[in-house]
């Protein structure tokens, strides 16, 4: 039986660092859980997190009960599944930082105009952990996400934030990767083939500081080249992150890429750190909001799920949201207050948090860490539309026991990028990938009546039913009409007998992006009854599917398909 897995991983304090006397138990152990979740690739069986984490059966279904109440995990049969929400901590994180508000769209440009993956990334202890990424889509592109944590020595931005380490920094590493040659300890990446020399990694950060940019020329696996260079802060003259152009030998040698890119990458990096100057000076120092009315929530969650239910856990975890942009340092009594936590509970939770290093103190203030966004960011920051909305769909078809779909716009036509059907004898035949006329689809109706009336494709809508209207002028008077309402129901109009109502899905601009319909048999449903029952359920399902996005959104952009 392996024993209970409560120590810190890569990236945290030193491995078998025994924990305060007042470290809480239940917050280190849903960590756990989380953490080898995350490595996982976000899905697990219960009996799986009970060997990787070596707690009891029991304790692991307590944990998982409690990250489900949170909305942190869903649970379906004996598997558990991070959720979008779980971002919420890793948004906490990137937004007390601010660089990738202040510096992604300049990696983006970079990247777009170099045709190359461009990524920002942060030093965490003795590793490096992205907080940006701009990918070519190519058959051979990179894997890495945000989140994702790297041994410094076998990256390019490792040897650059090495040129700040002090003695115990580097003994520090030396003793990680005495215990680790192979940086198996490192989920993203595949072991180490032939283990970097201790000496290499040295003389390679002393090559560095002398010339201010790095290489790397495939060491994290062969055919990578990468060309970094540091954003430093103005005030303190220290790293703030590094940005690296990331080729195929392919594409580039690791030379051809140092002299080819390299006086573009000087440019963009002046141009980062103007960004970063003016964009810190802005900053104005936000207070915590009001008590979240997290004791009356977790009381009733106790109440209802008793013994089910760990309430330290809960706590724990959302201590680490009360940080966020203009709240990158906090007293504890900010904590406290944001949180509605009493002092001593607030106390503790940080206590835990530090030692496992996601909170860092500095005198009276605590911050988190980059390994915020070890717990669940990088397999969600993959996630698109379809995969947020299935669960909220399957829940939508179980309740109106109807067929629900999403869909979004292509051209004048809709495609279905996600679909939950019911066990009717007669249903409408309809898979993922279909295409139909948007005109002549609740679905397309929405999201066409969204768009400004001259960006409107042209409805080339011929009769596919006696009921459906082809008339260009009243076509758009029926959108005009759905837009006011917020909802579009087409009776029979795409074929006889079916009936669907549907509502647009926006993002965190506003912008419609997708559509989410109910469609039955014209039997099942009068108009009336599709907008006095159907309605409301599916508007609260599409809330649900916003609020996921609005999350998963936030430093990520999530594909619509």
């Amino acid at each position: 039986m392996p024993s209970t897995d409560l120590t810190p991983a890569p990236g945290g304090p030193d491995v078998g660092a025994p924990a305060p006397a007042e470290a809480v138990a239940p917050l280190m152990r849903g960590i756990a859980v989380l953490r080898r979740l995350t490595e996982a690739g976000g899905t697990s069986s219960l009996s799986g997190l009970e060997r990787t984490t070596g707690l009891a059966r029991s304790t692991v279904d307590r944990i998982a009960a409690t990250l489900e109440r949170m909305g942190y995990v869903r649970l379906d049969r004996r598997d558990a599944m991070l959720a979008p929400r779980l971002m919420e901590l890793g948004n906490a994180y990137l937004s007390a930082l601010r660089l990738p508000r202040l510096l992604d769209a300049r990696a983006d440009a970079l990247a777009d105009e170099l045709d190359e993956s461009v990524s920002l990334a942060v030093a965490d202890r003795d590793g490096i952990r992205f907080i940006h990424q701009a990918t070519r889509r190519r058959a051979m592109s990179l894997s890495f996400r945000i989140g994702d944590l790297l041994p410094a020595e076998r990256t390019a931005p490792g040897p650059l934030f090495a040129t700040e380490w002090d003695e115990e920094h580097w003994a520090r590493w030396r003793e990680r990767r005495a215990a680790d040659p192979e940086d198996r300890g490192f989920p993203a990446l595949p072991p180490a083939e032939r283990p970097t020399a201790d000496k290499e990694f040295e003389e390679r950060t002393r090559e560095t500081g002398e010339r201010g940019w790095a290489l790397d020329d495939q060491l994290i696996e062969p055919g990578l080249v990468a060309l970094s260079m540091p954003v430093r802060d103005h005030g303190s003259g220290r790293i703030a992150c590094v940005v690296s152009v990331v080729s195929h030998t392919s594409r580039h040698t690791a030379d051809s890429l140092r002299e080819t890119l390299l006086p573009r990458l000087r440019e963009t990096v002046r141009a980062m750190e103007g960004d970063l100057r003016a964009g810190l000076r802005e900053a104005p120092a936000v207070p915590p909001a009001a008590p979240s009315g997290l004791a009356v929530w977790t009381g009733a969650s106790k109440q209802e799920l008793g013994r089910e239910f760990v309430e330290s856990l809960a706590r724990g975890l959302t201590v680490l949201t009360s940080f966020g942009e203009g709240r990158a340092e906090l007293t504890l009594t900010e904590v406290a207050r944001a949180t509605g936590l009493a002092r001593a509970t607030a106390r503790r939770a940080l206590i835990t948090l530090e030692h496992l290093g996601y909170v860092t103190s500095r005198g009276r203030t605590f911050a988190l860490t980059p390994r915020v966004l070890g717990l669940g960011f990088p397999p969600l920051s993959r996630t698109t539309l379809p995969q947020i909305a299935a669960p909220h769909l399957a829940e939508l078809a179980g309740r109106l026991h109807d067929s629900a779909s999403l869909a979004v716009l292509a051209g004048d036509e809709i495609q279905y990028t996600a679909r939950v059907a019911t066990s009717r004898i007669m249903s409408a035949n309809i898979t993922i990938g279909t295409r139909l006329p948007a005109y002549a689809t609740s679905l397309g109706r929405v999201m066409l009546a969204d768009l400004p009336p001259a960006e409107r494709p042209t409805p080339t809508v011929p009769a596919l039913t006696p009921r459906t209207i082809t008339d260009p002028s009243s076509l758009a008077a029926v959108l005009d009409r759905v837009r006011k309402d917020g909802y579009a129901l087409v009776d029979e109009e795409l074929e006889e007998g079916l009936r669907s109502i549907a509502v647009p899905v926006r993002d965190r601009t506003g912008t419609v992006v997708a559509a989410v319909n109910v469609a039955m048999h014209s039997s099942r449903r009068t108009p009336q009854q599709c907008v006095e029952e159907a309605l409301p359920e599916l508007r609260a399902t599409v809330d649900a599917i916003e609020a996921d996005l609005r999350v998963a959104g936030r430093f990520t952009r999530v594909p619509a398909s």
